[in-house]
């Protein structure tokens, strides 16, 4: 039976028991080879991986084999239609050696809405924490060690028909890859506002995890890129002037002492580590609200002093501040990083819970066991 554990709290939770078809290890892992904690991001893989399969209305089976190359046809249907979704989470090491999961029952949830909004066949919890805690007990080794260290984990579902033709898949694979992982940003991001283009749509899929989405974000960001910024501040299709999300991030603003966020749309992914922010800084006093934020409030509250800090929050990132914000051929300035009282406190304490640090007083870590 696949158990894990809330630290602090010891609140048990069970899944049913993952029956695995196959397990096959590798023959030479490549971790000697690898300083895990001084590995670029994405890059680097474990040695294995986890994959379920749906044929027939049914995930019909599960195994674990070594990271390699997918064979798959040229006529897939994930390639050219799009049927393709994922979730980014992470698990970290302990000051006391343990392999713990970051609210992973999140990860689970989002991931079921996204395939019911693409059409796409839910994975049942079974397969998809049974699967992960599986993985996770052959490769735990591959976790750094270092302050900023973990291990990112990539579960996703593609359409595996090998037919050309526009409708659903009837073929699908559940697959979990992981990759060590450091700090995502090395410094402060200067980012543009974006009035031409858009991420999402009111009625699409700007809500969900779709491959698509990050698809399409790709030319504006190299068309800010080219301009000296890192990323953008995506902006509503309709009029350009409210605030959305910060290239793959959602977008916070504290203003006076208030923390500001856009409101969650059906053009806004539901972030997790949006919704951990949220919960802290209303642990810590200050005022939240999660509304609608306009390009004006924004530049007001910068020419009147109360902007005080603007950042991005992500899994891959946590906290991602920004120190300018383009906007109309002007750049406007943030207030230093070490003047910031929120975001840096946010990521401290953070990290010192996903660590074990210090209390985790909300029951977001899960222990592998």
């Amino acid at each position: 039976m696949l158990t894990w554990q809330t630290i602090n709290t010891h609140v048990m939770i069970t899944t049913a028991q993952l029956h695995l078809d196959k397990v096959t290890l590798t023959k030479k892992s490549r971790l000697a080879d690898q300083d895990v904690n001084k590995v670029p991001f994405g890059k680097v893989f474990t040695d294995h991986i986890f994959v379920a399969e749906y044929e027939d209305g049914k995930w019909i089976k599960s195994y674990i084999e070594p990271y390699g190359n997918a064979p798959m046809s040229y006529a897939v249907s994930a390639l050219h239609y799009g049927q393709t979704i994922f979730e980014g989470m992470k698990a970290f090491r302990t000051v006391k050696d343990e392999t713990v999961l970051f609210r992973p029952q999140e990860n689970f949830h989002r991931l079921n809405k996204s395939a019911i909004r693409m059409a796409m066949p839910e994975v049942p919890e079974e397969i998809f924490m049974g699967g992960l805690v599986e993985l996770l007990k052959i490769d735990k080794d591959w976790i750094p060690t270092d302050e900023f260290g973990s291990l990112y984990i990539r579960p996703f579902i593609i359409a595996t028909d090998e037919a050309i033709g526009v409708r659903p898949a009837e073929t699908y694979k559940f697959v979990i890859i992981m990759a060590p992982a450091g700090k995502y940003y090395s410094e402060p991001l200067k980012v543009l506002i974006e009035s031409s283009y858009f991420r999402s749509v009111e009625g699409g899929v700007g809500f969900v995890k779709n491959g698509g989405n990050y698809g399409r974000s790709l030319y504006p960001t190299i068309l800010a890129q080219k301009k000296g910024y890192q990323q953008v501040i995506w902006t509503d299709s309709k009029t350009h002037q409210y605030v959305e999300e910060s290239g793959t991030m959602n977008l916070m603003f504290v203003i006076g002492n208030k923390v500001i966020t856009p409101g969650l749309e059906d053009t806004i992914l539901a972030g997790i580590t949006r919704d951990t922010v949220l919960k802290l800084a209303r642990l810590w006093g200050y005022d939240v609200e999660e509304r609608k934020v306009s390009i004006k409030e924004v530049i007001e509250a910068h020419e009147n002093g109360t902007l005080k800090e603007a950042f991005g929050t992500g899994t891959a990132a946590t906290i991602a501040h920004i120190q300018t914000i383009g906007y109309k051929d002007h750049d406007y300035q943030l207030p230093p990083i070490e003047e910031r009282k929120f975001s840096p406190k946010v990521d401290d304490t953070l990290r010192a819970i996903r660590k074990g640090k210090i209390e985790d007083t909300f029951g977001w870590m899960e222990k592998v066991c």
